[in-house]
């Protein structure tokens, strides 16, 4: 088992592993004094691994509750937030209690955000279940949900306690499900390690990869933890993913929408001369080596609609992400009216 420790405003470890998902409460117990839990997770998800989750805990000495929701990104709203916030309250968690998030990313947000706001702050453990929320969104303690206007406009920073990934789960993904993740590890290799790049494009080990992944965002959230600066280089292809998204009715999943952001930002980066020539068809190819989309189905005109509501717009600049070498991209303010031009020039 592979551990990596977060040094946050919460210190934390991220272990890594096959089959530790029934030592998940052993590991648990190690950190967490016996007393009361609540799984949260969807019911796709609480139907494979949720019992397993549950009888860990309980064999290990914790009282377990649980709450299944419907699996989806459209789960991932202010209603399904505050039902979690009423069962937390109908079940009697105090603040020496914890809750597990368990699933992939629309879970360990919402419970994040939830941990984050019950009783003004409470512990919790993240245990994805996806490729994507393993190397990203499980760590680093971004939270939030979304709204009808745009995706997590309402959140909070706040760090888990502990983050368990068992990589056997992905074996239950389907290959657009596990290609969500693949999008976000190419992020990785983008924004700080082309040679991730490299690894990516053929057969790969997976727990390598995870562990190379949460590393680099380890890394960037000790620098800056509340995304005042390069944490914002994350965002390599969000901005416009996020967008094509939204336009979909999120039938275009986060990590293919990721993959359309990051082919469109390139191409535009491009052609105004920023990176290197060819770059964008380059990552075009790996984009579609990995069973990724890189053409919009959208106008730039519907895109930059969408995007005018997104968390990173201040006032009337945004700051976009810009590929300048592989392995290294740059943080660019620009107008709103020249992230329509950007996205013109990309699609």
């Amino acid at each position: 088992m592979k551990k990596v420790h977060v040094n946050a405003s919460c210190e934390y470890d991220v272990l890594i592993g096959k089959n530790i998902l029934e030592d998940s409460g052993k590991l648990i117990g190690e950190i967490f004094k016996k007393g009361k839990t609540a799984i949260i997770s969807d019911d796709k998800v609480y139907s494979i691994y949720g019992e397993t989750v549950k009888n860990s805990l309980c064999e290990n000495g914790f009282s377990v509750e649980t709450f299944v929701f419907p699996n989806g990104e459209k789960s991932k709203n202010i209603s399904t937030y505050t039902k979690i916030l009423e069962f937390l309250a109908e079940i009697g968690l105090t603040r020496s209690d914890f809750i597990v998030a368990l699933g992939g990313g629309v879970t360990g947000d919402m419970v994040g955000f939830a941990a984050a706001s019950y009783l003004r702050g409470i512990k919790f453990v993240q245990i994805p279940t996806t490729f994507l929320a393993a190397i990203d969104s499980s760590v680093g303690g971004k939270t939030g949900v979304n709204l009808d206007a745009g995706k997590n406009l309402v959140g909070a920073f706040h760090q888990p306690s502990l983050v368990i990934c068992d990589t056997d789960t992905f074996k239950t993904l389907d290959e657009k499900t596990f290609a969500d993740g693949t999008a976000e590890a190419i992020k990785y290799g983008m924004i700080k390690e082309p040679e991730l790049l490299e690894k990516l494009s053929g057969d790969f080990d997976i727990e390598e990869v995870v562990e190379i992944c949460v590393k680099i965002k380890r890394d960037i959230v000790k620098v800056d933890e509340f995304e005042g600066g390069v944490r914002k280089l994350l965002n390599f292809g969000h901005t416009i993913g996020h967008a094509v998204e939204k336009c979909s009715g999120y039938s275009i999943t986060h990590g293919h929408g990721v993959a359309i952001g990051m082919s469109i930002i390139t191409k535009a980066t491009e052609e105004f001369g920023i990176c290197d020539s060819g770059m964008s068809k380059s990552l075009d190819g790996l984009l579609e080596k990995c069973g990724l989309p890189s053409k919009c189905p959208y106008t730039a005109d519907e895109l930059y609609k969408v995007a005018l509501s997104d968390k990173k717009r201040s006032g009337g600049f945004i700051t976009v992400v810009l590929p300048k070498v592989w392995g290294e991209c740059i943080l660019n303010t620009i107008t709103v009216e020249k992230l329509l031009e950007y996205i013109k020039k990309g699609i």
